[in-house]
């Protein structure tokens, strides 16, 4: 495992950003928004300064909603996503990473009815194959994070889906916390853990690491997110399922307000790890 997180560096130096990342002990780091193909010079600096200093590019972000209802948005929002896995395959990334999309248009990820249903399936299928047949990467991989908000909401509909889009580039990016959609399968999320790597183990290509807790003052389900460690997920469980996968795969924090917050969650994320065996070896975790 690589893990990975924010280093809050605000400048565009790509060793100082790298050196950031080894400061704090990660061997993984999420593209800026400042590398773009539109500066190849500085895209081939990126990329010398990652590999100088050992940070595998874990992720580029190819944030948007190429489903939205209207279809110049969802044209644009395509095109972004076909710009963005070329930069992934040019920087050799673990993965160029969006979610599917939704029809929902009060924001780029919310929830939708239709979003469930085999029409949005059939158009999620179109858009993938559409995209990796446009850059056909070699060296990244297309994936899509899971999510409460539409079909891909578990391992069985993951599957269903690769095998429905049929294509070697296409991968699963896991965020294990987002698939936390009832109190059942919450409070036994050890089992949840071990059947998603059983079934998707071989296909994950990136992971985000959170923690969440069951809101126990509301009527109906809430779940909220929480500083690693301090919620409800099994981590030593789902350490011990990421010593499995490729030792150069990378996890990585999110969601944090600031860079203390993610130094504890890196604390914690390390003590679960050793708790599952695993060991650090430079930016590596091990087992």
């Amino acid at each position: 495992m690589r893990l990975g997180g924010s280093v809050f560096y605000k400048g565009t130096d790509p060793e100082e950003f790298a050196r950031a990342h080894v400061k704090k002990g990660f061997g993984a780091a999420v593209c800026p928004k400042w590398v773009s193909l539109e500066r190849p010079a500085e895209v081939q600096a990126f990329k010398k300064a990652m590999k100088k200093y050992d940070v595998r590019i874990a992720e580029v972000g190819a944030w948007s909603n190429p489903l939205h209802p209207d279809k110049k948005e969802a044209e644009k929002n395509i095109r972004y996503m076909i710009r963005q896995l070329r930069l992934a395959e040019e920087l050799e990334a673990a993965t160029c990473v969006n979610i599917l999309g939704t029809k929902l248009t009060a924001n780029w990820f919310g929830p939708h009815g239709e979003d469930y249903g085999e029409t949005f399936f059939r158009e999620a299928v179109e858009v993938s194959r559409y995209v990796i047949d446009e850059v056909k990467p070699e060296k990244t991989k297309l994936s899509f994070e899971m999510m409460p908000y539409c079909f891909l909401d578990c391992p069985e509909e993951y599957l269903r889906f690769l095998a429905a889009v049929d294509r070697g580039a296409a991968a699963v990016h896991l965020d294990i916390c987002n698939n936390m959609n009832s109190p059942r399968r919450f409070y036994d999320n050890g089992a949840y853990i071990r059947h998603t790597f059983g079934l998707l183990g071989e296909k994950i290509a990136t992971l985000h690491l959170k923690d969440i807790r069951l809101r126990e003052d509301s009527l109906t389900v809430a779940f909220e997110e929480v500083l690693l460690g301090t919620g409800g997920m099994d981590y030593v469980t789902l350490m011990d399922e990421i010593a499995k996968l490729p030792e150069d795969t990378p996890a990585v924090l999110e969601h944090l307000a600031t860079e203390e917050q993610y130094g504890q969650a890196a604390e914690a994320a390390a003590e679960f790890a050793v708790k599952a065996g695993m060991r650090r070896e430079g930016l590596r975790w091990v087992r």
